[in-house]
């Protein structure tokens, strides 16, 4: 059935009820992605999951510093489509000024709960007051790109690599549109229109990661990171973090992304109107198999 249409959340099966764990450790919050059978891919549940955690960071002030991580093999696969746990049809308390989606016609559906989830969310947990460092190892791919690209650091492992392959399904990148500011314009037109992986080694070069390093040093050096970012002054940190935003939405980043958010659903409705299906029928297991020939794995 046509999937702007299904609004039933029957048949979801989360495999946990942690998608997110939360920790304190020396005034650093660690916030870990916890849906490793999966790749960490986000369904609402982990998306919610995440905002608790962040608002729970944010309120508490012994803790001075984030870091946003995944746990096993991958950092994340992106967004959910495709687990026993895919929740796009469920209802969730809103946290910002938006009404609840499921009962929305046709298109509206998921242009308002992408206003929420991943627009208006990433960019709430960009503009928190505390310094943020994401600990990215394996697959950064799509929506896991948005959460990477949230934070103010990123410190990756030689086996990292970043990806948004979603051209494939007719979209002009995910939905936290910060290709062409993370990366020099033809890089960004390079990265999407052919889809390839980028190696840490590579986003380094363009300053999209600030360190790679081998990936049984990732947590030592992402703790130290940390620690480094505790000693500075809570003051200070939020507002060198406000003066840099400033200067990329002065940029344009931030209009950038309202307009891109528009292409985006745009080529979800052309999907839907052609295809009957708003990511061209392309699910998590066939746009795997897609990036692994791309890949010549």
């Amino acid at each position: 059935m046509n999937d702007l249409v299904q609004r039933s959340d029957e048949g979801i099966v989360y495999e946990t009820d942690e998608p997110v764990r939360y920790e304190v450790v020396d005034q650093v919050a660690w916030i870990v992605m916890n849906r490793p059978d999966f790749n960490n891919a986000q369904n609402s549940q982990m998306t919610y999951a995440l905002d608790d955690a962040f608002n729970r960071a944010i309120s508490d002030d012994e803790v001075k510093a984030i870091v946003l991580a995944g746990e096993g093999k991958h950092f994340s696969a992106g967004h959910d489509i495709g687990t026993p746990g895919r929740d796009v049809n469920k209802s969730f308390e809103r946290r910002l000024m938006f009404a609840d989606h499921t009962n929305k016609p046709g298109a509206e559906f998921l242009y308002t709960r992408e206003q929420e989830v991943y627009l208006g969310m990433c960019r709430r947990w960009r503009d928190a007051p505390k310094p943020t460092a994401a600990m990215v190892q394996g697959a950064c791919i799509a929506g896991g790109l948005m959460l990477a690209w949230v934070c103010d650091l990123i410190i990756a492992s030689e086996d990292a690599f970043f990806q948004d392959p979603v051209v494939r399904m007719g979209i002009p990148g995910v939905e936290y549109f910060a290709h062409a500011f993370e990366l020099p314009p033809r890089i960004a037109k390079e990265f999407l229109l052919l889809g390839e992986r980028m190696s840490a080694q590579r986003a380094e070069q363009f300053g999209m990661v600030n360190r790679v390093v081998a990936r049984d040093k990732l947590k030592e050096e992402t703790a130290a990171v940390a620690a480094k970012l505790v000693a500075q002054p809570r003051l200070g940190a939020w507002l060198t973090k406000q003066a840099i935003n400033h200067v990329e939405d002065l940029r344009g980043k931030r209009t950038a992304m309202d307009a891109v958010f528009h292409m985006h659903h745009f080529a979800h409705a052309q999907n839907d109107l052609t295809m009957g299906n708003s990511i061209a029928g392309l699910d998590a297991k066939a746009m795997a198999a897609a990036n692994k020939k791309q890949a010549g794995e």
